[in-house]
């Protein structure tokens, strides 16, 4: 297996203009714990080690705030600083000692397209609960809009030394572990957020989480499926803010032996949307909801 500079991703830190409204339904809709309050931000654990999945913060309007990675050392963070610079993107705030709950060393960057990514290294970790739950387990991945996906893929494998795992007609797909990936690049005419998904335990799981949300009054809005490129199961939802969110399972687990496949070998039947043929073609609303939520000024 290829050493990665960078080792997974760990959190996503959310705008809302409604805070509470979110941490509601967040806790006690889609299963997360707050597990920390400072400065104004809520943060939320989900039930594996890491010390927080969603960071809340007060905002004007729903935006992406950050995504934050962990790196594999200390050393890590000099390679990755110039190695961003060198792509296009550029260092906010460089390695120091991380003043928020988590702890450990944190730095923070901008992309080419704008986004901020943190990278963290020695932050606090939890136990991990018992399993056999309905609740997320951890961060699966984020999906980022691009108006240039090859550019932005490009960005991630020089800059952050992720692999590519497969290209489909409109999207990237990326990773920096054994998941297939960690981040995929959607084409769109904006650059921003696409959605948010979380890793349930199982395929069980995600059909009682599902089940918890529908009782909720939150209808699935794509799915339930199991997309291509990654085999995992997947679930759609769009929070009371306007966040496409997702749980999802059994991602595909890859190697060094992995063939990537391009969007010759990514083809479905005239209107199928996933492996199965269950999954409904996506409705407009939720198509809109995925090109909603900006980067962060």
């Amino acid at each position: 297996m290829s050493r990665f500079p960078v080792i997974a991703l760990r959190s996503v830190d959310l705008g809302t203009p409604d805070l509470a409204r979110s941490e509601q339904f967040y806790v006690a809709v889609w299963g997360l714990e707050v597990v920390a309050r400072d400065n104004g931000v809520v943060y939320l654990r989900a039930d594996g080690s890491d010390h927080h999945v969603v960071a809340l913060h007060a905002s004007t309007r729903p935006e992406l705030r950050a995504v934050t990675f962990r790196v594999a050392s200390a050393d890590t963070f000099a390679t990755i600083a110039a190695s961003i610079t060198a792509h296009g993107g550029t260092i906010v705030a460089p390695a120091a000692a991380n003043g928020a709950p988590d702890g450990g060393t944190v730095m923070t960057a901008r992309g080419p397209e704008g986004g901020v990514l943190r990278f963290v290294h020695g932050d606090r970790t939890h136990a991990p609960k018992p399993g056999g739950s309905d609740r997320p387990e951890r961060l699966a991945h984020v999906n980022l809009n691009s108006t240039d996906v090859d550019a932005s893929v490009a960005f991630y494998e020089q800059a952050l030394g992720f692999q590519l795992s497969d290209r489909s007609k409109l999207m990237g797909f990326v990773r920096c572990n054994s998941d297939h990936h960690a981040v995929v690049i959607a084409e769109a005419r904006v650059n921003g957020l696409n959605h948010v998904a979380f890793l349930m335990p199982s395929l069980e799981a995600v059909m009682r989480g599902s089940g918890r949300m529908i009782d909720a009054g939150f209808p699935i809005a794509w799915g339930v499926g199991r997309h291509g490129p990654g085999d995992n199961v997947f679930s759609y939802f769009i929070d009371p803010i306007g966040f496409v969110i997702e749980y999802t399972a059994e991602v595909l687990q890859v190697d060094d032996s992995y063939m990537v496949r391009r969007p010759d070998q990514w083809v479905w039947p005239p209107g199928r949307t996933d492996q199965w043929g269950i999954a409904p073609p996506k409705a407009d609303h939720v198509k809109a909801a995925q090109v909603a939520v900006p980067y962060a000024d």
